[in-house]
């Protein structure tokens, strides 16, 4: 199965505002000094790395499986997704913190704070409509469920880190607004360097949210609550099937893997019975697409 596009649009709207902002950042930090703004410069081109690991995960998902890999490359997103954490953790997070702490030791008066803050508000801007792209992606996958309900439950790794970034960027963005106007305000440069040791901090949370989160996948999780519940019920409502006894799936990247133990209705022969079970999975994998593989085994008893 293909990557799926409106992930890869959410990429590419984050990688195109990503790169803007940093240079921008890169200017301001040079001009004013503002450790904050360096760091926020770091973390622009952390998540511009970060995106452009995304593509080549998504890419790499959608190798078609062989020998070694029976089941296909699916899983490879979750593992360049938990790497993509990990940058954030590392280059970003403890970069800011770090630089944070210098600051504090040394702090630095802050030069042309108008050119930091100009940039800032364009970066607000741009992660905005970053956010934007990404949230149309994220709400067709919702169902109804609140944000922080689909962060917990959601199998798209490649939108959950696009998400985090996104949320991340504007949160620091604010931070680092709010520490360079006080410190402009004030002529006290203390502030600067508690605002990029506080981006250091929130980095690192979200970071880490992300990690819990795609670590799951890597150890193998189902498919979504919702679409179990659905496969369940359709299993049910079928006329060949007299009950299911287990029924277990496993997400692998864009594709899922399921298997079905069922009794099935009495068909009169086993060609009948061979049919009642094709036509099952055939038309299992029109109703649910993201079944690329189906085990199906008919049986008497649940045990």
């Amino acid at each position: 199965m293909s990557a799926k596009p409106d992930s890869i649009r959410s990429i590419l709207y984050a990688l195109f505002a990503n790169l803007s902002i940093a240079i921008a950042k890169f200017g301001a930090a040079y001009w004013t000094g503002s450790g904050a703004m360096l760091a926020e410069a770091i973390h622009s081109v952390a998540d511009s790395c970060n995106q452009l690991l995304l593509l080549f995960g998504m890419k790499q998902s959608t190798k078609p499986a062989d020998d070694d890999y029976p089941l296909g490359y699916g899983k490879s997103i979750y593992f360049w997704s938990f790497l993509v954490a990990v940058i954030l953790f590392s280059l970003g997070g403890m970069f800011s913190f770090y630089e944070g702490i210098h600051k504090l030791s040394n702090p630095v008066p802050l030069t042309k704070p108008m050119i930091a803050i100009s940039v800032l508000v364009f970066a607000i801007i741009a992660e905005s409509a970053s956010l934007w792209g990404c949230m149309r992606a994220v709400n067709k996958e919702r169902h109804g469920r609140t944000i922080p309900r689909w962060f917990r439950e959601s199998r798209s790794s490649e939108l959950l880190v696009v998400f985090g970034e996104d949320v991340a960027a504007l949160l620091g963005l604010a931070l680092a607004l709010v520490a360079i106007l006080a410190s402009a305000i004030t002529g006290n440069p203390i502030y600067d360097a508690i605002g990029t040791v506080l981006i250091g901090v929130l980095l690192v949370v979200i970071a880490v949210m992300l990690a819990i989160e795609v670590k799951a996948l890597l150890i193998g999780q189902g498919v979504e609550t919702h679409i179990r519940e659905r496969m369940q019920a359709y299993l049910l409502q079928r006329p060949e099937i007299d009950e299911v006894y287990s029924f277990l799936s496993l997400q692998l990247g864009p594709d899922a893997m399921v298997a079905v133990k069922a009794r099935m209705r009495p068909t009169g022969s086993e060609n009948e019975l061979i049919n009642a079970i094709n036509r099952v999975e055939r038309e299992f994998r029109k109703a649910f697409p993201i079944t690329t593989w189906l085990f199906f085994e008919p049986d008497n008893t649940d045990s």
